[in-house]
């Protein structure tokens, strides 16, 4: 008989259609009213009702899955929509940081513009720069166009950013106080004792660039004095804000002093910078 089994290869299609039309008939069966006699009645109910109920538990069950499929459809719509206004509300936040970032920038462009208000200017945005972490040398958005020139000085970040090197009617590179090539004539702000301020790049991983040759006799110069651009200058114009001292040392001579600086503009982050269009009236060799 088994055997007999396995050769009726039956597909559970057609066993489906089988048991579909054996259900059909047997409730037509039961429900034809006084054809049948009793126990034939009995009998026939005895084997339809449970197939009944099993049609009746399978249709709820089906019932039961088509809600959950459409609950789960419901949640899916839902999930996307809430995918979107995230992203969207993402890339709202964004725009308004970058805005704010912008006009804090510009704030402080502005304060520094009233700072130096005897002074000439053009905005500038700087379009590219050296490789390298430091805006030591940079070119900006303004030229010769706009009334820039060699020798200009730069200010950004609330103090001295450096110096036109190269022009050309849309554009103008500067080389920055921080550069290594860079040698500036300052002074303390409260003695106008003078000092040599150079460029290190080496240092500026530190933050400080270098100052050297400064006297001073009553040792009034300490951690976080201000430093300014010199009246002795031949290109820096007069009291532009170059930095605060981080460091001061003796020097080997043993008649000056050297040490750090801790500039006021920051140079891993320049974006907009001010040109003073007015030049130092006297010219020489040495900055």
């Amino acid at each position: 008989m088994k055997k007999l089994f396995r050769k009726l290869k039956i597909k559970d299609k057609h066993l489906l259609v089988v048991m579909i039309i054996l259900c059909v008939g047997l409730m037509l069966v039961t429900f034809s009213g006084s054809s049948f006699s009793g126990p034939f009645h009995s009998a026939i109910g005895t084997i339809v009702m449970p197939l009944e109920r099993g049609v009746n538990k399978a249709g709820s069950v089906l019932v039961y899955l088509a809600s959950g499929f459409k609950d789960v459809q419901d949640l899916n719509e839902e999930n996307e929509n809430l995918r979107k206004e995230i992203a969207e509300l993402t890339e709202t936040n964004n725009r308004l940081s970058q805005q704010i970032s912008e006009l804090e920038r510009l704030e402080e462009l502005y304060k520094l513009d009233s700072q130096y208000s005897e002074y000439n200017k053009v905005a500038a945005n700087v379009i590219a720069k050296d490789p390298g972490t430091w805006y030591s040398t940079f070119v900006i958005d303004k030229g010769t166009d706009d009334g820039i020139s060699v020798d200009m000085n730069v200010i950004a970040g609330g103090g001295l950013v450096g110096i036109v090197t190269e022009t050309g009617k849309s554009w103008a590179v500067v080389q920055s106080i921080i550069d290594d090539r860079s040698n500036i004539s300052a002074m303390i702000a409260s003695t106008s004792d003078t000092m040599v301020v150079s460029g290190n790049l080496l240092t500026m991983e530190q933050g400080t660039i270098d100052f050297s040759e400064l006297r001073d006799p009553d040792n009034v110069v300490g951690e976080g004095t201000t430093v300014v651009t010199s009246n002795i200058s031949t290109k820096y114009l007069t009291g532009l804000l170059v930095g605060y001292v981080s460091r001061v040392e003796e020097s080997s001579n043993r008649l000056t002093k050297k040490g750090t600086i801790i500039p006021a503009a920051d140079f891993m982050h320049l974006r907009e910078v001010l040109v003073i269009t007015n030049l130092k009236q006297t010219k020489g060799d040495s900055e």
